[in-house]
């Protein structure tokens, strides 16, 4: 009776690490199922989208300085020339304007931003104006024949917008930063269809005078932020933006 009851108790134990075993052994096979799943995926997915995925996961979660932070919002990323796709026209329009303006060392006086609508080119006042004037300067000219040479052979609609700071203007000419946002505005778009022959129907112009700053305008440095021509490339359907997003 003995000699059966230690055999009985030894298949038992025998049954109970074989399930523990069968139990481990099939949560590897699980791991191994799911890692092998997102190596496929990762190798369909466009790179523009896993910086995203990639660079959302360690702002929303603050890795890199460490702990956790999280802030509620409606974009954890905004739009940027870094999530634009690699394999889109944009991206080639992209890069050849930042070689361009690296090129003219204007990286403090120019900037790129991507948004879900299209890139838009932030040019200082500084480039293209005399202060509260809206003739174009020769510096000017030189920097929008480039622009117009290049802007000639892309397809995409173009709105330049004229913004100003909150200094008032009480000119002849300019009698608030109305007139002064629009005149620039139009003079840009009037120097790139007489000068780079860019069709009428792909150009608009609008000036928005102090109203839209991209920083308050407590300061003199800020203020010169704000005074700016905005350059907005209005993207297709084909043109990879990826997703909502400067440089």
């Amino acid at each position: 009776m003995a000699e059966n009851s230690l055999h009985r108790k030894g298949r038992d134990r025998f049954k109970e690490e074989a399930g523990t075993w069968e139990v481990v052994y099939t949560g590897f096979v699980l791991i191994l199922l799911c890692f092998f799943i997102l190596l496929c995926s990762f190798s369909s997915m466009e790179e523009a989208k896993v910086t995203r995925f990639v660079k959302s996961f360690v702002t929303n979660l603050s890795i890199l300085p460490g702990g956790i932070k999280t802030e509620p919002s409606k974009v954890i990323i905004p739009p940027s020339p870094d999530i634009v796709s690699v394999k889109s026209g944009m991206a080639h329009i992209l890069q050849t304007l930042k070689d361009y303006v690296h090129e003219s060392g204007l990286e403090n006086d120019v900037s790129f931003t991507a948004t879900e609508n299209g890139l838009v080119m932030r040019i200082s006042d500084t480039i293209l104006f005399d202060l509260g004037k809206a003739e174009i300067s020769s510096e000017g000219r030189r920097f929008l024949n480039k622009l117009a040479s290049f802007f000639a052979r892309t397809e995409q609609s173009i709105r330049i917008e004229g913004h100003t700071d909150n200094l008032p203007i009480h000119t002849s000419q300019y009698p608030s930063n109305w007139e002064l946002s629009t005149a620039r505005a139009v003079n840009v778009l009037r120097y790139f269809l007489e000068q780079g022959g860019i069709s009428l129907n792909r150009l608009s112009a609008v000036g928005f005078g102090e109203f839209h700053p991209i920083v308050s305008n407590d300061t003199p440095q800020h203020r010169a932020k704000n005074r700016r021509v905005e350059i907005v490339l209005t993207r297709k359907k084909t043109d990879g933006l990826s997703g909502m997003g400067s440089s």
